[in-house]
C-alpha cells in the first residue's frame, strides 16, 4: 500500500501504528519530534533530545531497523532543534563531534555563508573577489595567497585560470542558461561593487521595496528588477532600503526589515552607507545625485525599456516553454522575461546564514526520515555501531562540500494558483496540472516524487487521488475557499507568511522538472530562476500564459 507523505510533525494513527512519512513504528515507540515549521527551537529542555543518549539506543542491538531509523531521524531534529544549535554552533560542527552520521539533505549554513562572503567581497587591496574556474573551497583554500610559496602553489597558480571566470551562483555553460548570463551576472555584481563608493561622481537609487496593500512577493520583486533596469540604465547604483516582509523577529539586529535577511545585500556596505549619508544633503538632491523610487513614474518601473548594454541577447532566446501543447518560440515580451531572470538571480545570489537554516528545516521535514534510512542502509549491516568517522579527508572538504544537499530525485517543482488570481489569470484545476505532470513522466517513467506548492487546501487534499505519486510540501495551514491572498496571508502573521513562501520558491527552483502557470508571477519567477539556473533544457510546462503576451 502507497503512503502520501506527510510532513515529520503531522503524525497519525492507523490500525495501532503511528505513520511519519514513509515509516511505521509501533506505539510507544517511536521518538517524540519537536520541529518547529521554520526555525529552530527555543534550546529548553523539553525540546532538546540527548543525543548521546540516542546513539546508544543505536549502537544496542534490542531494536528493530525501524527504529534504529528513526532515532537517526530524532538525532538529526535534535540538532537543528538544540540550544547550542540556537545558540551559534554550527549543524554539522556539531553532528561531527556527537559522532551522528552526517546528514545529507542538511547544510553547513556557517561554512557557506563565510564562503560566500569571500566571493561577494573585494580582497586585499581591492583585488578582484577570488572566482575561478576552480570550483568552491577548491579555489578559496588551495589558490589563497600564502607567505612562502613553494613550487607546488606557483603550480596551482598557473593551472588555475582567472580570466574569464564566471561568478561561483551561476551553474552550467551559456547553453544551460538564458543567452549572456554568466556575462551578465558578471556585470552586474561589478556595477552594483564599485571599488570607491565614496567617489563624487557617484550616483545612488535607493528604493524601498512595493508596500501597497495588495502587492504579493511575486509583484515586489518584479517591481525591484524595474528599478534595477533603471539603475542601469542611468549608472546609478541601486540601494534598496525598507522591506517590509523582512520586518518581523526573525529578523534580527540591523536584518530586520532589510532584504538583507534573506540574501545578500544587492551592493556592498560601503555603497549603503554611503547613499544614506547623501540622502541628508540637499545639495546631492538638488544635483540628482540621490534619486529614489518617487522620481520615476509607474510605467518606467513596471514597463520601462530594459537595459540595452548586452544588446539585444533576448532575441536568440530558446524555446522551451510548452503552453496547450504547442512550444513558444515568440512572445511579446521576451525582453522584459530575459531582463527579469537576470534581475531576480543577482538579487538572490547567495542565501543568509537565516535563509540557509530555513531550508534545512523544511528539507529535514519533508525528506530527513527518507535521508535517514538511506544513511542507515548504507553503513555496514554486520558493524555493531551506527555512527561513523566523521573525521574529512580532503576530498571531502574540497571537493564534494560543494555538493546541494540531497533530495528525493528527479524531482517535479508543482506551483498551483487558485483562489483570487482567477481576476489576472485563467484558472484550471488541479487535475490539468497533474495531467503536465503525467506527460513528462511519460518520457521519464524514474519520475515519482513532486514538491507542491500552493496556498489552497483543496489543492492538498486531491493529492490523495493520485497515489502513484510521492508529494512533499510545507506544512503550513492553508487557504479554505477564495479568500484574498492579502487576507490570507495577515492570517499567518508577517514571519510566516513571508517565510514559508520563500522556502517553496527556492525549493521550486532546485527541481529537475517544471510545471504551474505562467499567468502567475510567481510561476513566471520560478521559471526565471530555471533559466539562469543551468535548467533551460528541463522545459516548463503550463496550465496558461502570462495575460502581457
Amino acid at each position: 500500500m502507497h503512503h502520501l507523505f506527510l510532513p515529520c510533525c503531522s503524525l497519525s494513527v492507523s490500525d495501532g501504528y503511528f505513520w511519519v512519512g514513509l515509516f511505521e513504528f509501533p506505539n510507544g515507540n517511536f521518538a517524540d519530534i519537536n520541529l518547529g515549521l521554520f526555525g529552530a527551537g527555543n534550546g529548553s529542555s523539553r525540546n532538546f533530545i540527548n543525543i548521546q543518549q540516542r546513539l546508544r539506543v543505536l549502537q544496542s542491538g534490542e531494536i528493530s531497523n525501524e527504529e534504529r531509523i528513526m532515532n537517526l531521524f530524532s538525532s538529526w531534529s535534535a540538532l537543528l532543534n538544540g540550544p547550542k544549535y540556537g545558540e551559534g554552533e554550527t549543524l554539522m560542527g556539531e553532528a561531527q563531534s556527537s559522532a551522528v552520521p552526517r546528514p545529507p539533505h542538511l547544510e553547513n549554513c556557517r561554512l557557506n555563508v563565510e564562503r560566500n562572503k569571500r566571493f561577494d567581497n573585494y580582497g586585499e587591496n581591492r583585488s578582484f573577489p577570488p572566482w575561478t574556474l576552480w570550483r568552491g573551497l577548491l579555489g578559496l583554500e588551495l589558490l589563497k595567497p600564502t607567505t612562502s610559496k613553494g613550487s607546488e602553489h606557483n603550480h596551482l597558480e598557473q593551472t588555475a585560470k582567472f580570466d574569464g571566470a564566471y561568478p561561483p551562483w551561476i551553474v552550467g555553460s551559456d547553453e544551460d542558461n538564458y543567452p549572456l548570463t554568466r556575462l551578465v551576472q558578471r556585470d552586474l555584481w561589478i556595477h552594483q561593487h564599485p571599488k570607491y563608493c565614496s567617489d563624487p561622481n557617484q550616483q545612488f537609487l535607493v528604493a524601498d521595496w512595493e508596500k501597497l496593500s495588495g502587492f504579493g512577493m511575486g509583484a515586489q520583486f518584479a517591481g525591484m528588477s524595474g528599478l534595477l533596469a533603471i539603475a542601469i540604465k542611468e549608472k546609478r547604483i541601486l540601494v534598496t532600503n525598507y522591506y517590509n516582509r523582512a520586518d518581523h523577529n526573525g529578523c534580527e539586529g540591523s536584518f530586520r526589515s532589510r532584504w538583507s535577511c534573506y540574501f545578500f545585500p544587492e551592493t556592498s556596505h560601503e555603497c549603503q552607507t554611503r547613499a544614506f549619508e547623501l540622502m541628508q544633503s540637499a545639495e546631492a538632491w538638488e544635483n540628482k545625485i540621490i534619486t529614489t523610487k518617487e522620481n520615476y513614474t509607474s510605467k518606467e518601473i513596471w514597463a520601462g525599456r530594459v537595459p540595452r548594454v548586452w544588446g539585444e541577447p533576448w532575441s536568440y532566446l530558446q524555446p522551451t516553454t510548452e503552453i496547450n501543447g504547442t512550444l513558444v518560440t515568440h512572445h511579446r515580451k521576451m525582453d522584459r522575461r530575459w531582463w527579469r531572470a537576470q534581475a531576480i538571480r543577482y538579487l538572490m545570489r547567495f542565501q543568509t546564514e537565516y535563509t540557509c537554516n530555513l531550508l534545512n528545516v523544511a528539507r529535514h521535514q519533508a525528506f530527513g526520515l527518507e535521508a535517514a534510512k538511506l544513511v542507515f542502509s548504507s553503513l555496514h549491516s554486520s558493524s555493531p555501531r551506527v555512527g561513523t568517522n566523521n573525521s574529512q579527508a580532503d576530498i571531502e572538504r574540497f571537493v564534494w562540500s560543494g555538493h546541494k544537499p540531497w533530495v528525493p530525485r528527479p524531482l517535479l517543482s508543482m506551483h498551483v494558483r487558485m483562489g483570487d488570481k482567477a481576476c489576472e489569470m485563467k484558472v484550471v484545476g488541479f487535475e490539468n496540472y497533474m495531467e503536465l505532470a503525467n506527460r513528462i513522466r511519460e518520457r521519464f517513467p524514474n519520475l515519482n516524487n513532486i514538491w507542491l506548492s500552493t496556498e489552497m487546501q483543496q489543492v492538498i487534499d486531491k493529492t490523495r487521488l493520485y497515489p502513484n505519486w510521492n508529494f512533499y510540501y510545507t506544512n503550513v495551514r492553508r487557504e479554505a475557499g477564495n479568500i484574498s491572498m492579502a487576507t490570507y496571508e495577515a492570517s499567518l502573521g508577517r514571519e510566516l507568511s513571508t517565510n514559508y513562501p520563500l522556502v517553496n520558491f527556492i525549493m521550486a527552483t532546485d527541481a529537475d522538472f517544471f510545471t504551474g502557470a505562467l499567468g502567475s508571477t510567481w510561476c513566471y519567477l520560478i521559471d526565471s530562476m530555471r533559466n539562469t539556473g543551468g535548467k533551460v533544457m528541463a522545459g516548463y510546462l503550463s496550465v496558461n500564459k502570462d495575460r502581457f503576451w
